[in-house]
């Protein structure tokens, strides 16, 4: 059974979490209202009309007593979901800001750790059974998103599940101003290694490599959901949503082994398939982090002023009478 305290934490949880969305989307339209660029409407009307019908339904569920589960996980993928449309080509007007690229310091940072880029590229093209793997665990960035989501949700972990959903919204919107302000390329260009070649396609930084030029030169002013790839560099986005995702599980034990192969593979996989320097990962890795405790600690808040505040006007009616 699942206490009413939980629910009733998540469903204000839950309704907080628009907050951060709704300052995303107004950002979106002041961005677009102040710049050149616009939005290819079409892409943009499927993936809202899944988001709100996966809402709708979420709610629909919550109102029954056995639908809680099902309503909690639904509307923390509906979020998402939201999060990810108005995030994506939120990153874009962020690199059209076109400021120097900072590849040369972030090698130079991974060198000041005692991190050769080079020799972890070389070990991994010398054994070819290791790159399919790599490009398997890249890839699993798809699967915390609705995973965690379902995972929470059908285990009744209602309050987590909201602060996963919030630490998310943090950590790609603070990582699309921090990409703005340290744009970057990636390790392959910067140390003159080959992205593409007969065994292995580091997909993630090929991808950046075909559109964040013409990002930053203006010729791209056009964003089509279907076609909006991944360009930031600098923090991880893949890295921190690893260990998001780890946070996330931690609290269902017996799915913490398949949280830690997944996540760790892809984290150990992010640098040599999405050409990201080492500090990107522990930027990543830093700002989930901070994320996760800004989450937990404004969900307290928000979940102590439901609790104390009927208590109060309780004990205030108890002293009347």
């Amino acid at each position: 059974m699942i206490s009413d305290t939980e629910q009733r934490d998540g469903r204000r949880l839950y309704f907080f979490n628009w907050v951060p969305l709704l300052l995303l989307a107004v950002s979106l339209g002041a961005c677009l209202a102040a710049s050149n660029f616009s939005l290819k409407l079409e892409s943009w009307t499927r993936a809202v009309v899944i988001a709100s019908v996966l809402t709708a339904a979420g709610l629909w569920l919550l109102s029954y007593w056995w639908g809680s589960r099902f309503g909690f996980a639904l509307l923390a993928i509906a979020q998402i979901g939201f999060m990810c449309m108005l995030v994506a080509p939120l990153s874009y007007v962020a690199a059209a800001a076109n400021l120097p690229l900072q590849d040369a310091s972030l090698a130079r940072m991974d060198q000041l750790l005692g991190l050769d880029w080079r020799a972890y590229f070389e070990f991994a093209i010398a054994r070819p059974e290791l790159l399919s793997f790599a490009i398997f665990f890249y890839a699993m960035i798809i699967v915390p998103w609705a995973g965690v989501s379902v995972a929470l949700g059908m285990t009744g972990r209602f309050v987590r599940l909201q602060q996963f959903v919030m630490a998310a919204v943090l950590t790609v919107s603070v990582a699309v101003i921090i990409s703005a302000a340290l744009p970057a390329i990636g390790t392959y260009g910067e140390l003159g290694l080959p992205a593409d070649t007969e065994v292995f396609k580091a997909s993630g930084y090929v991808i950046q490599l075909e559109i964040l030029p013409f990002v930053r030169d203006g010729t791209l002013r056009v964003l089509n959901l279907s076609h909006l790839g991944g360009i930031i560099t600098f923090p991880s986005v893949h890295a921190a949503i690893a260990a998001l995702a780890i946070w996330g599980l931690w609290g269902v034990w017996w799915l913490r082994p398949l949280a830690l192969i997944l996540n760790g593979g892809m984290l150990l996989a992010t640098p040599l398939v999405g050409g990201h320097y080492f500090v990107d990962v522990f930027a990543g890795v830093g700002l989930a982090a901070l994320s996760i405790a800004a989450a937990k600690a404004i969900s307290q808040r928000i979940v102590t002023g439901v609790e104390v505040v009927p208590s109060m006007r309780s004990l205030q009616g108890k002293l009347q009478t």
